[in-house]
């Protein structure tokens, strides 16, 4: 007989022994009602149980329904829908059938079994039984009412399960950045894996996808039980690595399930493959071994990461005195995109696993699970703080954390709470997910087992979230016995949406802004974004969840976008809030011509300079040349020869404007700011470079990752160049041509450069250039800058410069 079944047992004589002296002063059915109110469905189920077979008797009518269909709620939360259909039948017939709450609870578990023709009668006889009530009448207070008698609502999630999901494993998500990390692989032959020779099939990878808020929904469980098919459902395909020429495979390229005494891969950073069949990114090879890596956990900034591995670094791998390969916890920082300076945690050891880690939010603090000597059986939760410059000596968490089972799969979220999974607390099965909130980080104050359904029967584990819960991500074998990846979201909240109108306006005119776009992020797991457009008024009204934070980006064309951040967690009246929004209109930005010292004699103060083209940089003949005095408004011109040059003499005192134009160039316009009066005289320098019609200017240093259109960090600053660009001439029209390297097919090629070349318009509108003033074109590889065509090897830097964006000039209004 198993450990857990000893335990089990002896759980039910005390549970027993609790019975006969609560039965002096309570009734039976009253402490099966308490412990339902608890949540302890378990042993609700088993007194319910208890009364209905050994007290049927002694119950009437009334007390026989109740009864029935609290345990057939109790069945319901812990994901037994058979017996919870059974007992709803029961109860329904014994009387409960004129209960709308009981019929409408009935057909929700029909639903979920699969009846749906009976559940749809059901449903539609709930809705006769509710048009029927009075307005107050007195409704029996179903299960999860307190003892002053108010409701207390179970909380409500939707599940979904998630398209990315394969045939093999998926597992312990991780937040890393905007996106998701998670461990993937194929199923091993034994649960545990220590032995650690190395490169065998059960080794695991850790995928990255960098947008989490663009997962695809496969199906959906909805807070009422029922499930439904997603619109974007996709069927469930086994995962190919990469195998093409520039995919080069690793050692771990075949993995197993998940488990303490396994490691998992984890290697962020830059440089990702990519995973053809779905929109994951395999992490850099930089920490990848042919052993076990991960799960890991992250700095806040992301530029640390504590990671478990198998008991291997630097080339060489080492045992336990018993011939096993331990786990390990190990860190490395990232440095011009790869994870360097791998080191061991001091609290390692040859003889002992620790591994599964997790930081706390200001990254003071790591949880991690260990089998190490003086827990209290299996593997236990440890804390270490990191206190002048290194880690201190772990402290267990003590018992009412730890059992003699395992914890495991240890998250802490923004606010501190921890959250683990276990086999050694009472719950619904297998590995269930408990929440604990801690003191100070280390002192454990209470712990509260996760209803249903993101507990389940079956293996429950490594959850993440925020700090209300308010949506995640945790891993489950309920389907199918493999271990899936669920998003949640949390769908009861402590106030209705709450209204917000909001005002947009051109901060210089104050006047309303219509048709301005304002996208609307929320802060949660599962949130969609919104966009909203502003009526002829300048009004956006929109009705928000409660409680949360919020993110407003108000975008139009021809202005520069404004972000504006908003919260209505304080609020506690129901009056609309009000938010004002003001948008800007970009400056024609005009350079400032400095002066520079000279050796020749000066009478008088003047400007010179050559005009050149900005394509070659020769000299431009025919260009117009305009001086204008702003303190007598009076204006000099004159046209430059062959050689581009022009010269005029300043007054001192005064400011000037500098203009040169010529047809099919863009006009260039400069200020000269005033000299000092009664100065020496002196030479102002200003050589002017111009645009013309058909000028292709390539865009230094905007280059993309590998088979990628999203802008790399290292874009902005020179993409503000072009902004400057296109201020500097405000009548300019530019065509944004991308370009990618030889690799892949061909039109794909083209398809990525467009994508590419998109992204780049994109940036420029947001800063507010007009999208009329953009064309934007896709090139793929036909315009190579060098031979790094198909068979031709050539190294990353080489292809990279094929990689690139020019922006080309098709007119000049």
């Amino acid at each position: 007989m198993s450990k857990n079944w000893i335990t089990w047992i002896l759980g039910g004589f005390l549970w027993l022994g609790s019975i006969t002296a609560w039965a002096q002063t309570d009734s039976l059915l009253q402490q099966a009602d308490r412990l339902l109110n608890y949540k302890a469905y378990g042993r609700a189920i088993e007194a319910y149980s208890q009364i209905l077979t050994e007290q049927a008797d002694q119950l009437t009518p009334t007390q026989k329904s109740t009864a029935q269909s609290r345990i057939a709620y109790a069945y319901k939360q812990v994901g037994d829908g058979q017996k919870a259909e059974r007992y709803y039948r029961e109860a329904l017939a014994n009387g409960a059938n004129e209960d709308p709450q009981q019929v409408l609870q009935f057909a929700q578990t029909l639903v979920g079994n699969g009846k749906f023709q009976e559940g749809q009668k059901q449903f539609e006889r709930y809705t006769q039984l509710k048009d029927k009530q009075p307005t107050r009448q007195s409704i029996t207070p179903p299960p999860g009412t307190n003892k002053a008698g108010s409701r207390k609502e179970a909380v409500k999630y939707r599940l979904e399960y998630l398209a990315f999901n394969t045939s093999g494993e998926e597992f312990s998500p991780a937040f890393y950045q905007d996106g998701l990390v998670y461990v993937a692989g194929k199923k091993g032959g034994s649960a545990i894996e220590t032995t650690g020779s190395g490169g065998g099939s059960g080794y695991l990878d850790l995928l990255y996808i960098p947008n989490r808020n663009n997962l695809k929904a496969a199906s959906i469980i909805n807070a009422d039980g029922s499930t439904s098919k997603a619109s974007n459902e996709r069927a469930k395909t086994d995962r190919q690595t990469d195998n093409s020429n520039y995919g080069r495979q690793t050692a771990n390229d075949s993995p197993t399930v998940p488990n303490f005494s396994e490691g998992i891969n984890i290697s962020s950073g830059l440089g990702y493959e990519v995973s053809p069949q779905n929109a994951s990114k395999r992490f850099s090879r930089t920490l990848n071994t042919k052993y076990h890596e991960g799960p890991a956990t992250f700095s806040q900034d992301g530029s640390q990461i504590i990671f478990t591995r198998n008991n291997y670094n630097n080339g060489r791998a080492n045992k336990s005195t018993e011939g096993v390969n331990k786990l390990k916890l190990y860190t490395a920082i990232q440095q011009n995109g790869a994870w360097t300076d791998i080191v061991e945690l001091p609290f390692n050891s040859d003889e002992y696993s620790v591994g599964h880690p997790a930081l706390s939010h200001d990254d003071a603090l790591l949880y991690f699970a260990s089998d190490m000597p003086g827990g209290f059986g299996g593997t236990d939760l440890y804390v270490t703080r990191f206190q002048d410059g290194r880690w201190s000596r772990p402290v267990n968490l003590g018992s009412t954390i730890n059992t003699k089972g395992n914890e495991l799969f240890p998250f802490v979220d923004e606010g501190g709470n921890l959250y683990f999974s276990t086999d050694g607390h009472k719950g619904l099965g297998g590995l269930d997910v408990f929440f604990a909130t801690l003191s100070q980080g280390i002192t454990v104050q209470s712990v509260e087992h996760l209803d249903a359904p993101i507990n389940s029967p079956q293996d429950d584990f490594g959850l993440i979230t925020d700090a209300n819960r308010q949506g995640g991500y945790f891993s489950s074998n309920r389907r199918d016995g493999n271990d899936d990846i669920y998003r949640f979201v949390r769908e009861s909240s402590l106030y209705g949406c709450r209204d917000l109108v909001i005002r947009l306006y051109d901060t210089h005119t104050e006047q309303p802004l219509d048709s301005v776009n304002v996208l609307v992020k929320s802060r949660g797991e599962g949130r969609p974004d919104k966009t909203l457009t502003s009526d002829q008024n300048g009004y956006v009204r929109i009705c928000l969840e409660g409680t949360n934070d919020f993110i407003f980006q108000a975008s139009r064309d021809g202005y520069i976008n404004s972000t504006v951040g908003f919260t209505n967690r304080a609020i506690t009246d129901d009056q609309p809030s009000r938010l004002e929004i003001g948008l800007i209109k970009p400056t024609v930005i005009m350079d400032t011509i400095p002066a520079v010292n000279t050796n020749v004699a000066l009478t008088r103060s003047r400007v010179r300079g050559v005009v050149v083209s900005e394509r070659d940089h020769r000299p431009i003949e025919g260009v117009t040349v305009k001086l204008r005095n702003e303190c007598d408004r009076t204006q000099l011109e004159y046209v430059t020869g062959p050689d581009g040059r022009y010269t005029f003499d300043i007054n001192e005192g005064c400011d000037y404007t500098l203009v040169a134009s010529k047809p099919a160039f863009g006009t260039n316009t400069n200020k000269i700011k005033r000299l000092p009066k009664k100065a020496k005289p002196k030479e102002l320098s200003a050589d002017l470079k111009m645009l013309s019609v058909g000028d292709v200017v390539t865009i230094d240093n905007i280059y993309y990752d590998l088979d990628q259109s999203s802008l790399r960090p290292d874009a902005s600053r020179e993409l503000d160049k072009v902004v400057a660009t296109m201020r500097k001439y405000p009548t300019l029209i530019i065509e944004i041509r991308s370009h990618t390297d030889s690799r892949g097919e061909a039109e794909r090629n083209k398809v990525l450069s467009l994508q590419r070349a998109k992204a780049v318009a994109n940036y420029l509108v947001s800063k507010g250039i007009s999208r009329r003033r953009m064309a934007t074109l896709g090139m793929g590889e036909s315009q190579l800058v060098n031979n790094c065509t198909d068979g031709v090897i050539c190294t990353e830097a080489e292809h990279q410069r094929n990689r690139r964006t020019e922006f080309k000039v098709v007119a000049i209004k």
